[in-house]
């Protein structure tokens, strides 16, 4: 049995990282007490920060640097970034939304099979490794797309990369490594 070309894979991304800029300085104390949904932690020396729509967690340095979390697409991510300058300027910063990137994707997938995860890795043993002691799944990595996929025995698969397109190309790359080494139904 071939793999298919007309299977649809859903490609469920759960988190995008992404980092910006504000071109200034801002004082932490100042964002901690008069920002709203923020937790200062002068400890570690940044500010979190919690928009509601959409659903994202800024971590905030005095250097000007923000990253942001949470977020489940790429415009998402820059609409989240952008709402947080705009909170910060409203709290009196001269803040420059500046040097915006997507810097990592978390995405999820489901294989219609299971995968014999020993047979998979002996295949690919360069670049698949899977160490059953430490942890479940096995680690593909692709180094020319940047992306790491965690392939575990159901089926399922986690795919980290530097954006979304990347994380597509690393399913389409792996789906016939996967079919080849999926369970037979007995």
């Amino acid at each position: 049995m071939e793999p298919s070309n007309d299977v649809a894979l859903d490609i469920i991304v759960s988190n995008v990282v992404s980092v910006f800029r504000t071109r200034c300085h801002l004082n932490l104390r100042t964002i901690g007490l008069e920002g709203t949904n923020v937790i200062y932690k002068p400890e570690v020396g940044k500010v979190l920060m919690k928009l509601r729509k959409p659903r994202i967690t800024a971590s905030i340095w005095s250097s000007g640097k923000i990253i942001c979390t949470g977020a489940t697409s790429e415009e998402e991510a820059k609409l989240g970034a952008r709402r947080l300058a705009r909170c910060l300027q409203k709290i009196g910063f001269k803040v420059r939304f500046s040097d915006f990137k997507v810097v990592n994707v978390l995405a999820v997938c489901s294989m219609p099979f299971q995968i014999r995860l020993i047979e998979f890795t002996k295949n690919n043993r360069p670049i698949a490794s899977y160490e059953p002691e430490i942890h479940p799944a096995a680690s593909y990595r692709i180094k020319n797309l940047r992306s790491t996929v965690q392939v575990f025995s159901t089926g399922n698969i986690t795919v980290t990369g530097p954006n979304v397109q990347s994380v597509a190309s690393a399913v389409e790359q792996i789906y016939p490594l996967l079919f080849e080494c999926r369970k037979t139904l007995s």
